[in-house]
């Protein structure tokens, strides 16, 4: 339920900075602001124009100096009277201001309300609200692109185009069900299937985007696996272009996982450098390679590294079986080095680069196919580029798919009310994306992901 009172908190990071916001959002906005801070200049407050004042106590004491902006409604985030009083960005003094505006009569926003307003208000969709999130956590310049052109609309547009079809689908087959004594014509049994067809099409080709659209927003993990010496930790400073792990020829070095992330081409990467596998006696170098097994066995990209300086060993072999359902890129170390090793049949199929860790050969053709085993080209340049990224929105398209899917089996034997109810239930399934038939309890999850203040 949509309470509309009015709401303050801080919506910059906590910690020292040169500018701390406080932000009031209500009917009370206007009304609030005053009554903390005291302009200094001539005309009182005028919606959006920065003014220059200071921020006061109920008592008429001084907290600091500033500025303050009044965006009346609708030209604000929220689409209400919004009044943000930016002061020195101190832990103390956004507190203090913000201690002022609760006092005053604000309640604390809850995390995500201001954005949740601004989609229960409609100026956004659900679709574009979730966007504002993605683009704070963005890690990449390609996670950002996609996030943008979500906030920006352009998904809700595909979404909508394919909404507004599948309406006037229902509207067509509900008049026919409502005046049954006019017999459905085959001409507009064909137009129908090829409008459900068309949005099935289109459904289909977001779902195709999604683990894309994932990756590009979540990121991945990649895992280095070896025996002990192969180069792995090299790798990793290679792939890091600094020297985070300790390398020397002492087998067993690395006892713990260690991880870093990384961007490759716009795609979040997380590195994860795991103890050399082989037989042991050591208890302490056992507990490693356990966890490495573990970790390598979560990972999305295992790095099979070889040492192709050297034939295949048991350890090799032992790797192998343990990484085989896994998707793997095999690497092989020490190009600069004379080859003596001869791959065997079980490692077919498995793409294959040849890196020195030394000379750095090898690695940018590395890095491409670290790249290219998760995202299949450059569409995210394009300003048009529209990918699903979240498991909510991939369940429901595929629901509504699914739905289309038993309408255009109905269709064909004249099942009219199927057809609708169909068509129908596909509809709110694609309105559970945009927010338009979103239940509450999703909602609430939704907008509790966001920070305070945004």
């Amino acid at each position: 339920m949509y309470i509309r009172d009015t709401i303050a908190a801080i919506s910059t990071p906590v910690g020292e900075g040169g500018i701390g916001i406080v932000r009031i959002s209500g009917n009370d906005a206007a009304r609030i602001g005053a009554a903390i801070f005291r302009s200094r200049q001539d005309g009182g407050f005028r919606s959006h124009r920065f003014c220059y004042g200071t921020i006061v106590t109920a008592d008429g004491d001084i907290l600091d100096e500033g500025c303050c902006v009044l965006m009346r409604a609708p030209r604000s985030y929220t689409k209400e009277d919004v009044f943000e009083i930016h002061c020195h960005g101190g832990v103390l003094v956004t507190r203090k201001v913000l201690e002022q505006a609760l006092a005053a009569g604000a309640r604390l926003a809850a995390p995500g309300e201001f954005t949740k307003r601004a989609f229960l208000n409609g100026r956004i969709d659900l679709l574009q609200a979730e966007a504002v999130m993605d683009v704070i956590r963005s890690k990449t310049d390609a996670a950002l692109r996609m996030a943008e052109h979500q906030r920006e609309g352009v998904l809700s547009g595909r979404i909508t185009e394919i909404r507004d079809s599948l309406r006037d689908v229902a509207a067509m087959v509900e008049a026919h069900i409502d005046f049954p004594e006019e017999d459905i014509e085959l001409p507009i049994v064909e137009d129908l299937k090829l409008s459900i067809t068309t949005a099935i099409d289109g459904l289909s080709t977001l779902l195709t985007s999604f683990n894309e659209g994932k990756v590009l927003r979540d990121g991945v993990s990649v895992a280095i696996a070896g025996k002990p010496n192969a180069g792995k930790s090299s790798l990793l400073n290679a792939l890091l272009r600094e020297e985070r792990a300790i390398v020397t020829e002492l087998p067993g070095t690395t006892r713990d996982v260690i991880e870093e992330v990384i961007n490759i081409q716009g795609l979040p990467v997380r590195l994860l450098d795991t103890a050399g596998i082989r037989e042991t006696s050591d208890l302490v170098e056992q507990l490693g390679i356990d966890l490495a097994l573990d970790r390598i066995s979560r990972a999305d990209l295992v790095l099979f590294i070889l040492d192709r300086s050297r034939p295949l060993d048991t350890d090799d072999l032992r790797i192998h079986q343990e990484t085989r359902c896994r998707n793997i890129l095999v690497v092989r170390n020490k190009s600069d080095l004379p080859e003596a090793i001869s791959m065997p049949d079980l490692f077919a199929g498995y793409p294959v680069v040849d890196i020195s860790t030394v000379t750095g050969e090898g690695i940018d053709r590395l890095r491409s196919e670290i790249h290219g085993a998760f995202i299949s080209g450059t569409a995210v340049d394009s300003r048009e580029y529209a990918a699903i990224s979240q498991e909510r929105h991939f369940e429901a398209l595929t629901n509504s798919v699914k739905l289309l899917q038993g309408s255009l089996a109905a269709l064909s034997f004249g099942q009219l009310e199927i057809v609708a109810i169909d068509v129908r239930e596909a509809l709110g399934a694609i309105g559970e994306v945009t927010g338009e038939t979103t239940p509450d309890d999703v909602l609430d999850l939704v907008f509790s992901r966001f920070c305070i203040g945004k």
